[in-house]
């Protein structure tokens, strides 16, 4: 889809944009082509820069609840220190790197809910405006694939994913960010865990997943979260048995004693706890068949995903339509 936005703080005649991805998801690390689409105005512009960023949903917990908001994470320049001329239409084509710990948006064509945006920045004449967002759809890794799939075939659900603004610790993550994959537990691991949350940190060379565990308390022993950290290189994807491996990493949380104070050290967020009690954003049934990758095959996101996605868009249209004002 293409979007169109007449520059406002330009004036009336001024310069329009039109922002277009090339179709199809990206990878984490891989590239992002598509064009930016220039329409000279009334008048000669002089274009200082055209600035890319990659905007992200991101909720943040905090004393008094939740916030949600949107984070720019990248910034890419593509262009700038030219005259358009009146009336005239220029292309300027661009290849993007994304960031490696860029979150997933989809898995097998399903949405998780997730929201990342292209947002065009130009600067023109010393007056600057943004345009409005393009979705940006992001795929998994061979080696976020091969774990969750992983999961599906051992009979764990897919509950929600949503980005939450912090730090994992003794971790190398560079955004501001993390992505959670939350999980509903398999029937024979539902008597030792409520849920089990998935984070990816990509790198160029490795993976490194990050699992908490909720554990249910019993009669002799305490509830509580379980931190496992396990590597993968992504040569190492083809020819392992993962959901083998991947029941070893859930064994060892479902038998480990609960963690105290695990946030601090291992876990997400900036020395206070983060919980999640049910299902959030992106709520979907889980699919019951083994090895239907985390229960999204099969048109089973909830409405309330694509809801959430059009309020994210069209709240920051409005916003932006009220600074102009």
């Amino acid at each position: 889809m293409v979007f169109k936005k007449l520059l406002g703080s330009l004036g009336v005649g001024g310069p329009t944009v039109d922002t277009v991805l090339r179709p199809g998801a990206v990878v984490p690390g891989g590239g992002l082509s598509g064009e930016v689409r220039l329409k000279g105005g009334n008048a000669d512009s002089t274009i200082e820069h055209i600035t890319l960023e990659l905007v992200a949903h991101v909720e943040a917990e905090h004393e008094d609840g939740e916030a949600e908001g949107a984070v720019v994470f990248e910034r890419f320049t593509v262009a700038g220190g030219f005259v358009l001329a009146e009336g005239e239409e220029r292309d300027v084509q661009f290849t993007l790197t994304l960031p490696w710990e860029t979150p997933v948006t989809e898995l097998y064509g399903q949405d998780l809910g997730i929201v990342l945006g292209v947002r065009t920045d130009l600067s023109v004449s010393g007056a600057r405006d943004k345009g409005d967002l393009d979705r940006l759809t992001v795929g998994p890794l061979p080696a976020q694939e091969a774990v969750l799939e992983a999961f599906g075939q051992l009979g764990f659900g897919f509950r929600s994913a949503d980005l939450e603004l912090g730090h994992i610790g003794g971790s190398g993550q560079r955004l501001p960010f993390y992505q959670e994959i939350e999980l509903s537990p398999a029937p024979h691991y539902a008597d030792r865990i409520n849920e089990i949350e998935v984070t990816f940190l990509a790198g160029p060379d490795v993976l490194e997943v990050v699992l908490e565990a909720d554990k249910r308390g019993g009669h002799f022993s305490g509830g509580g979260d379980s931190i496992g950290r396990h590597t993968v290189g992504h040569h190492e994807v083809q020819g392992r048995d993962w959901a083998t491996e991947v029941d070893g990493w859930i064994r060892s949380l479902a038998e480990a004693h609960a963690s105290h104070g695990v946030h601090e050290a291992y876990g997400h967020g900036s020395g206070h706890q983060q919980h999640h009690s049910g299902p959030g954003m992106g709520t979907v049934i889980a699919a019951g068949a083994a090895g239907v990758a985390v229960g999204v095959v099969g048109g089973l996101v909830a409405a309330e995903v694509v809801d959430e996605v059009g309020d994210f868009f069209e709240g920051d249209e409005e916003e932006e339509e009220g600074d102009e004002g």
